[in-house]
């Protein structure tokens, strides 16, 4: 065998992810809200791009569920890996079109509300037409967003000066959202080089701030300050504070013994606390909810329902093709040429992996509703198991493409706001060996049989157990106290006592 270099020639075959496929994959995985933000760094980039406003108006496939005895479901095939086939990035394909003459499905309340005022047009219009250039914003009916250590901190400087004002700022500092002091008092003291009782001075004037409760240590000492605020801080009080532990687990007569009160008024003063707030602090949370924007809308029509994709989050992505002539006339060299002809099929690979993405999503979605028609009819009860691998078998493309177009999306129907991985459960045996229930449904069963029980016959998870395989759920018992437990619900023993302070207490 010769050890001297040579030159040999092989051929193999080998599957290799373009950019602008690997692309078109990351698009299936962001929500609309995601795209929009991506499309708007494109039209940065690209001067041949140009928006017209959300996609009002976008053809849908046939997103019709009809019953088993009717042809399937007509929608476009075709999916982004389909992306690797198409090698025509630079023609000038006709996916720019004005969507504006098709027949589209409301967007939702808005397109409704919109339609009532006689503007038309859709969301869009009800956004922009309804109110003119004097749109009111809604944001602006909201309250400032302060903070709960600016709050006590402009308290602090009507009350305190000098340094006694800098142990206020230094505790109100370790002062956490729900209101409760962390801050070691002997260390405070010893960081600021200042006696204790000084520290503790300044703390007892934070407990007269608003709100009351603010700078505790404890539960307790929390609900103590409101209480003194409520002028009830008696001695029997004082003894049901120090023993919030035994009002946990329900010793009710032992605490009767140590607050030396009858059961009316033991009954009284633990109304009394519960009319406190535990967290203070909380309603000055500088966080505000982010409303989910659904990217799906799904409605009963007179065949079956309605899937649409939600346009008014979705830009419409024009090619300015007068713009592309008038630059390839002009005088240009190599390099300029070369740059237009890539910004023109960037473009259109563009244009073309949105319009791909929504038609993956039509399609994922139709499946999921058709595999669900039960729930969106019935309610929750009646969701079937359903996995990822059984939508891709059924539509023809791969799990991991179904997996990226049902991450980050929710969809809206009658029945509320859902996320389309919450269609996809795990499944229960049903009793009868013909199928099987889904977790959720079970889920649903066991929180309306708790939600029904009499305070004097609480279910034990036996007993839910044995009502569950009456409705043709074979579960066992451990099943039962892990799906009780992930809905935060106690057991039958802390049910009891529940109920039990509750009915005393009302």
């Amino acid at each position: 065998m010769a050890l001297s270099p040579r030159l040999d020639i092989r051929q193999s075959q080998s599957l290799v992810m373009t950019p602008q496929l690997q692309q078109a994959i990351k698009l299936l995985a962001l929500s609309n809200l995601e795209i929009e933000a991506f499309v708007a760094g494109e039209l940065e980039k690209n001067p041949l791009l140009e928006t017209g406003g959300p996609a009002d108006a976008a053809p849908v496939p046939d997103g019709i569920d009809r019953p088993d005895d009717r042809p399937a479901l007509a929608a476009e095939t075709g999916a982004s890996d389909d992306l690797i086939a198409q090698g025509r990035g630079g023609e000038d394909s006709p996916l720019d079109v004005d969507h504006g003459a098709d027949t589209f499905i409301d967007d939702g309340p808005g397109d409704r509300m919109a339609s009532a005022m006689g503007t038309g047009g859709g969301m869009e219009a009800y956004a922009g037409g309804g109110y003119g250039d004097e749109a009111p914003d809604f944001d602006s009916f909201a309250a400032p967003d302060i903070s709960l250590q600016e709050h006590l901190m402009d308290q602090a400087r009507a009350t305190l000066s000098g340094m006694d004002l800098t142990v206020a700022a230094q505790l109100i500092g370790q002062i956490d959202e729900a209101g409760y002091l962390e801050a070691n008092l002997l260390q405070t003291a010893h960081a600021l080089g200042l006696p204790l009782h000084q520290v503790e001075r300044v703390l007892g004037v934070i407990h007269t701030f608003d709100p009351t409760g603010v700078g505790a240590r404890s539960l307790a000492e929390c609900l103590a300050l409101q209480a003194k605020e409520a002028d009830r801080h008696d001695p029997c009080i004082q003894k049901l504070l120090a023993n919030l532990d035994l009002l946990a687990r329900g010793a009710l007569p032992q605490l009767r013994r140590i607050c030396g009160v009858d059961e009316e008024d033991l009954a009284d003063m633990i109304a009394e606390l519960r009319s406190y707030d535990p967290k203070p602090g909380l309603r000055f949370s500088g966080t505000m909810a982010a409303p989910v924007t659904p990217d799906l809308f799904v409605r009963p029509t007179v065949d079956g329902w309605g899937i649409e994709v939600n346009g008014a989050t979705l830009p419409r992505v024009l090619i300015n093709r007068t713009y592309y002539a008038e630059l390839s006339n002009g005088p240009q060299d190599r390099a300029s040429k070369a740059w237009l002809t890539d910004c023109l099929a960037s473009a259109n690979w563009l244009v073309k992996a949105l319009d791909q993405r929504q038609k993956t999503i039509i399609k994922v979605a139709s499946e999921i509703v058709r595999s669900q028609e039960d729930f969106f009819r019935k309610g929750v009860a009646h969701l079937k198991p359903l996995t990822l691998r059984a939508v891709a078998d059924a539509i023809g493309m791969h799990e991991s493409t179904v997996s990226r177009v049902t991450s980050n999306k929710y969809l809206s129907c009658p029945r509320g706001l859902y996320e389309l991985k919450y269609f996809f459960t795990s499944g229960v045996a049903a009793s009868g060996g013909d199928g099987a229930v889904s977790a959720e449904a079970v889920k649903s069963h066991i929180k309306a049989l708790i939600a029904a029980e009499e305070p004097h016959a609480i279910l034990s998870d036996d007993t839910l157990v044995d009502l569950l395989r009456a409705k043709g759920m074979d579960i066992a018992r451990r099943t039962v106290a892990k799906y009780r437990e992930a809905m935060g619900i106690g057991s039958s023993v802390q049910r009891r006592r529940q109920k039990a302070l509750k009915g005393r207490a009302a």
